[in-house]
C-alpha cells in the first residue's frame, strides 16, 4: 500500500513566517494548503513558491479567519477535499493598536489570534484523530509573558490596550494548546504551540501612523529574518524528534516553559468553554 501524500495546512500563509513555512514543507514533497485573506496574495505566494519549487503541490483557500463563518468555511471546504490531514499550522495572527470588533461583533484581536485557531481546530478535530498521527501546531509569542486571561473584560470593552489585548491572545494560544493537548491524550494526536521570535515582517503594519513607523525601525534593528522565525514552525512539522511530543511551548526549536500563569488548568478549562460560549451557532 502506497503512503498517502502528506496534507499540510498553513493559516496565515501569504507573507512572513507563514508564507516561509509553506514554501520550505513545499519542498519536502507535502501537498499545503494555503489560508489567507487576499486572493491576489494568495496567487502571489504560489507563485513565488512554485519558482523556486517548480514541482511544488499548493493548493489555496480565501477566507478572512476573523469571521467565525469564514473559519467554518474552511474547515468545510478541507473536509471535502482531503480525506486526512497531517499538520495543521495556526500560523495567522495580528496586533492591532486600536479597538476594533470583528464581523460577529468580537474585539478583533481575540477573533483572529485566539477565536480562529480554536474554531478552526475544533471543527477539524474528527478529521485530525482520524488521521492520526497528526499534528497541531499554534504559533503563540514570547508576548504572553506577563499577560492574564482577563476573564472579567475579555474583549477591552472597559478599557482597550492593543498590547494588552496581543498578550492575553497569545497567552490564549498557549493555555488552548495545553488542554487541546490533554484532551487528545486518548488519540496519537499531538499540540504543540510556539514562541517565533522578533521577526522582520509586514506584522503590525496594518495600524499605520507613528506605531508602524517605529515598529519598522525596531525591526530593521532587533528582528530576526523570517526565515530564522519560521524554523521552529517547520521543526514541529515534521521532526521524527518531536513525533511524541505534545502540550509543549517551544522557542528555537526546544521546549521551553511558558508563564505560569499558562499552566492553570482550571483557567485553562474555563478558557475552552468560554471560547466554545463565544462561537456562534447560525
Amino acid at each position: 500500500m502506497s503512503n498517502p501524500e502528506k496534507i499540510m495546512i498553513v493559516t496565515g500563509a501569504t507573507g512572513g513566517i507563514g508564507l516561509i513555512t509553506a514554501r520550505e514543507l513545499a519542498a519536502t514533497g507535502a501537498r499545503v494548503v494555503l489560508v489567507g485573506r487576499s486572493e491576489a496574495r494568495l496567487n502571489d505566494a504560489v507563485a513565488l513558491i512554485v519558482q523556486q519549487t517548480p514541482d511544488a503541490k499548493l493548493d489555496t483557500i480565501q477566507a478572512d479567519l476573523s469571521s467565525q463563518a469564514e473559519v467554518v468555511a474552511v474547515a468545510n471546504t478541507i473536509k471535502q477535499r482531503y480525506d486526512h490531514i497531517d499538520v495543521l499550522i495556526n500560523n495567522a495572527g495580528a496586533y492591532f493598536t486600536e479597538q476594533q470588533f470583528s464581523i460577529d461583533g468580537i474585539e478583533m484581536t481575540w477573533a483572529l489570534n485566539h477565536m480562529a485557531p480554536f474554531l478552526l481546530t475544533t471543527s477539524l478535530l474528527d478529521l485530525l484523530r482520524a488521521s492520526a498521527p497528526a499534528r497541531i501546531i499554534t504559533v503563540a509569542s514570547a508576548a504572553h509573558q506577563g499577560a492574564v486571561i482577563d476573564f472579567d473584560d475579555l474583549e477591552g470593552k472597559k478599557r482597550f490596550n492593543g498590547w494588552k489585548a496581543y498578550g492575553q491572545s497569545k497567552l490564549a494560544n498557549i493555555m488552548f494548546t495545553y488542554e487541546l493537548a490533554h484532551r487528545l491524550e486518548d488519540s496519537d494526536v499531538t499540540a504543540n504551540c510556539l514562541h517565533p521570535g522578533f521577526v522582520a515582517t509586514g506584522f503590525a503594519q496594518n495600524n499605520g501612523g507613528w506605531f508602524a513607523k517605529v515598529f519598522a525601525v525596531m525591526q530593521r534593528y532587533l528582528a530576526i529574518t523570517p526565515e530564522k522565525g519560521a524554523e521552529t514552525s517547520i521543526f514541529l512539522a515534521q521532526s521524527d524528534s518531536v513525533a511524541p511530543t505534545s502540550g509543549r511551548y517551544f522557542d528555537k526549536c526546544k521546549p521551553v516553559p511558558s508563564s505560569k500563569v499558562s499552566y492553570d488548568v482550571t483557567s485553562q478549562r474555563r478558557l475552552w468553554e468560554l471560547s466554545q460560549n463565544m462561537v456562534k451557532r447560525a
